[in-house]
């Protein structure tokens, strides 16, 4: 029956990884389909029902034409049929998608004689601006490989689980602001470890760099206040049935400061909601570790 389907569909734009998102899930075992038109949707998943596939991972994005303006209301009906469904966004900041199109010197889907690349990335962005809201967005720009991969796999073990996500990610400013972040709070106001040379190669992780900005009564204050918003408005997120909400925090390199804080963040609000942190300017490994250690497991 359908209702033991689990189905993630991946959209995106051309060059933001959807290729890597779709290699994951099928070595999770997903049953995946790369370029699927839109129309054909709803047959698929029929057909892959009826042959007793139970998890499914599906790309579909501007390759598959004008069909793709279809693809929310064909999400909300499957929704209706009791199906669980994961709605992947993938998206990434256009100097990034060039950089990517110059290096592997492959051909953007949209882009012909008439059209640069850089014409072809604004027009994808047109054609698919209705569905960067319709689930999970994640911004791939500054992501490695491996780094992307952990977060897919994050977003899948959630399936099995309702209600809100609520993810702090930590970043650095030099690095540009996320695209997927809906709240973005500015630290790079408070004191920074990187100028002492004790604590510069570690980040806010670390034991040093905690007790330095915990002595600091600013960070106390500012940490205090970003917790006080987020408590105050997360019920209006809630109620708005949103599935995640991503907190950015930034400093300036995105390895204390702001470490330090989505860490913080991350344990004060476990007993309120399901929780993800992660840290786009870590390398995977640490990351990887601050993310499995702040997911609620239903034991404190």
């Amino acid at each position: 029956m359908l209702r033991h389907m689990h189905i993630v569909i991946i959209s995106g734009l051309s060059g933001s990884g959807k290729s890597i998102a779709l290699n994951m899930l099928e070595d999770a075992a997903y049953y995946c389909v790369d370029n699927l038109p839109s129309q054909l949707l709803q047959q698929l998943i029929d057909q892959l029902s009826q042959q007793g596939y139970d998890k499914v991972a599906v790309a579909i994005d501007s390759r598959g034409g004008e069909s793709i303006a279809m693809l929310p209301q064909q999400l909300a009906a499957l929704r209706v049929n009791d199906l669980e469904l994961q709605f992947l966004f993938l998206d990434t900041k256009t100097e990034t998608l060039l950089k990517r199109y110059s290096e592997t010197r492959r051909r953007h889907p949209l882009a012909n004689e008439q059209r640069t690349v850089t014409e072809a990335i604004a027009e994808e962005r047109v054609r698919l601006g209705s569905l960067s809201e319709l689930g999970h967005h994640i911004d791939t720009s500054d992501l490695k490989p491996n780094a992307l991969r952990e977060w897919i796999r994050q977003f899948i073990a959630t399936e099995a689980q309702q209600g809100l996500t609520l993810i702090f990610e930590s970043f650095g400013f030099k690095h540009g602001v996320p695209l997927d972040a809906e709240l973005v709070f500015d630290v790079r106001c408070l004191p920074n470890p990187h100028y002492n040379p004790e604590l510069r190669t570690q980040t806010g992780r670390d034991d040093p760099v905690i007790a330095f900005l915990e002595a600091e009564p600013d960070v106390l204050h500012m940490r205090d206040d970003i917790s006080r918003f987020i408590a105050t408005w997360l019920p209006c997120y809630v109620r708005d049935n949103r599935n995640y909400l991503t907190v950015g925090i930034g400093c300036t390199g995105g390895q204390h400061r702001s470490v330090y804080m989505a860490e913080w963040l991350g344990r004060e609000f476990r007993k309120q909601a399901r929780v993800l942190v992660r840290h786009r300017e870590l390398p995977p490994a640490a990351a990887t570790a601050s993310a499995a250690a702040f997911t609620p497991t239903g034991n404190s």
